[in-house]
């Protein structure tokens, strides 16, 4: 692929559109077949993440103006590599990896549609403690989900209180090395801007 090729990809704004939908409707589709096999947590976190990509569209009614596609990715690829795990810690690793692109997804969002201005540091300290409460409300949500629901979740725990705290020793890391992405890419190299329609790059000048 030429250089011209490599620059359109990541610039042009129609193509950037096409590929976030198509990475949506991706999310669509792991939403409804984890709900089919009764996966309730995996498919709200998928339909989850779906929603905050879709959040550009619904507040602009443009299917032009979506989030850059790369940050989709990131969300959806650790959602793929749960769906295809063969070993328990690589759907562990997908688990911290989806919470970070939570977070990764809020801060461009911010980013990209809002005034806010971060520095270099609080940049990576926001997406970090972004995925700590992110984090956070997963755990409660599957405590809830496995008091209400009988999801089995707690039973595979011997210390559950530790279990936890480990979870949040890797979400925070997880979540730096998203800051830094986040700081590195989406602040410096991708220019999110470009790929937007003029008249919303106009509303948010």
């Amino acid at each position: 692929m030429s250089d011209a090729n490599i620059d359109r990809l990541f610039r042009d704004r129609r193509l950037n559109a096409g590929l976030a939908w198509l990475l949506v409707g991706f999310l669509g589709v792991v939403a409804v077949e984890e709900l089919l096999v009764g996966e309730l947590l995996w498919a709200g976190f998928a339909a989850a993440v779906c929603l905050l990509s879709l959040l550009p569209f619904v507040a602009y009614r443009s299917p032009e103006v979506m989030l850059p596609w790369e940050v989709i990715a990131v969300a959806a690829l650790p959602i793929l590599g749960r769906a295809v795990a063969t070993v328990p810690v690589t759907g562990t690793l997908a688990t911290y990896l989806s919470v970070a692109a939570v977070a990764l997804i809020i801060a461009v969002q911010l980013h990209v549609f809002t005034g806010v201005d971060m520095t270099y540091g609080f940049a990576i300290l926001f997406v970090a403690v972004t995925t700590m409460a992110a984090a956070g409300t997963w755990a409660v949500v599957r405590w809830a989900a496995d008091a209400q629901l009988g999801t089995g979740f707690l039973e595979g725990f011997a210390d559950p209180e530790r279990a936890l705290m480990i979870e949040f020793v890797y979400s925070f890391v997880a979540g730096i090395v998203a800051g830094v992405v986040f700081e590195l890419y989406f602040r410096r190299r991708a220019e999110p801007e470009e790929r937007l329609p003029s008249d919303v790059t106009e509303d948010l000048a």
